[in-house]
């Protein structure tokens, strides 16, 4: 296995870790939590960068790699369900859309028909972790006393129930909306993954 693919599968074992020690009642633990979570975030950007530093791009590669991302976000979402943060059927649409898409950009390397993904994709993946760190730190600030003594106002206020649903809404838009553009602009190569004809034809 090449080392930016033991790097995305550190990723994947990361995200258990993170989650168990989230819902830890140790303060400390919860601490530990967001430290994993960056550590697990970061070796997106290491990996993506060996690969294609030294070569490393392959096809396997392609297709953990993206999938790896999509389970440490969705994992953080889903935490955010549990401990209060966002509504359940907020994170099953962005879940949702996340998965689907990925794993039809992974079919479409597979098939060597790549996909388009548009910047306003990259922007929705920005937001997304920006919600995350901040409600991370938030609920870690929260539920750490030294901590909550130094930043507990502001933490107090980024939970509030009417912020976190607002900045939840906003995320959940992002995310269908881009999902929707993403089908419409690759709708023509869509139809040619799926199209039994073309399926056929491409392997006569």
């Amino acid at each position: 296995m090449s080392p930016p693919n033991q790097l995305t599968l550190v990723r994947v074992i990361l995200t258990p870790i993170f989650a168990f020690l989230l819902v830890s009642d140790s303060p400390t633990n919860k601490q530990f939590a967001l430290f994993v979570f960056i550590i697990a975030a970061l070796t997106d950007w290491y990996d993506g960068w060996v690969a294609r530093r030294w070569g490393y791009v392959t096809r396997w590669g392609k297709f953990f790699d993206p999938l790896a991302d999509k389970i440490l976000t969705s994992t953080a979402f889903i935490m955010f369900v549990w401990i209060g943060y966002a509504d359940a059927w907020m994170v099953w649409i962005i879940v949702m859309r996340d998965f689907l898409v990925t794993l039809l950009r992974s079919y479409a390397e597979y098939k060597e028909k790549p996909v388009d993904t548009s910047k306003f994709a990259k922007t929705k993946t920005f937001v997304q972790l920006v919600v995350i760190y901040l409600f991370l730190i938030a609920y870690v600030v929260r539920n750490s006393p030294t901590l909550h003594s130094i930043a507990g106002n502001i933490a107090e206020y980024i939970v509030k129930r009417e912020v976190t649903f607002s900045t939840m809404l906003i995320v959940t838009f992002l995310t269908t909306w881009t999902g929707i553009l993403y089908a419409v602009h690759n709708w023509q190569t869509i139809k040619e993954l799926f199209t039994p004809h073309a399926r056929t034809a491409e392997s006569e």
